[in-house]
């Protein structure tokens, strides 16, 4: 079985896999794409040994979307709400940053990309994931990729808080791509609330709650 669900907000996707681990009572359980805890969306799931199997083949090349908004002026250590926010600049400097700034700025970053991935992230470095050994106290340097961004479009200005949707490739971190927005517009940024509304053919509309698949089954 190939379906699936809603990630809440403030758990990780791991925790959701042994959720659905308890439900069914199933031990081959894998989902296809991590949701950073901080973030909340679609988390597709494969259920079962065979499906576990299939899983990448299925969603080998598909996109993503997301609904991100972003606070301007700040950035963070971890690139989310969780790390240590710092301010970067001050309102009067933030009152000059206009509807058409942000739209110049978002022109540079359609179509292919490079950017470096954050250092609290999976990305495994020498075998361990990036955040493993940031939190360690290990120095980590991940080298930059070239990623696809399909669409980017500006949802919502309301300074210092911008919302953006946007379809990107696999392998595109939401919290670098604000990030370089944030230094592109000379204000700093990072990534408030994001929202997965789609992976490949997956819609945030179709995928059943923990609670609504517990009840399904």
């Amino acid at each position: 079985m190939i379906t699936s669900v809603v990630k809440p907000r403030g758990i990780t996707s791991h925790d959701v896999v042994n959720e659905i681990r308890k439900i069914t009572g199933e031990r081959r359980v894998g989902h296809g794409g991590t949701l950073d805890p901080f973030a909340e969306g679609v988390l597709v799931i494969a259920i079962s040994r065979e499906s576990t199997k299939k899983l990448g083949e299925i969603l080998l090349g598909a996109d993503k979307e997301y609904l991100a908004t972003i606070e301007l002026g700040k950035t963070s250590s971890t690139g989310d709400p969780e790390g240590k926010i710092q301010e970067t600049t001050g309102n009067s400097a933030l009152r000059k940053i206009t509807e058409r700034d942000v739209e110049n700025v978002l022109n540079r970053f359609r179509g292919q990309v490079t950017q470096t991935p954050p250092v609290y992230s999976a990305v495994k470095v020498r075998g361990i994931p990036a955040y493993k050994r940031t939190r360690a106290g290990e120095k980590v340097t991940l080298k930059k990729r070239k990623v696809f961004v399909k669409e980017l479009e500006l949802v919502e200005f309301d300074p210092p808080l911008i919302k953006l949707r946007t379809v990107v490739s696999s392998g595109t971190y939401i919290r670098s791509l604000a990030e370089d927005i944030g230094k592109a517009l000379g204000v700093g940024a990072y990534t408030k609330e994001l929202i997965r509304t789609r992976v490949g053919s997956f819609l945030l509309e179709n995928s059943k709650t923990l609670q609504e698949l517990k009840k399904s089954l």
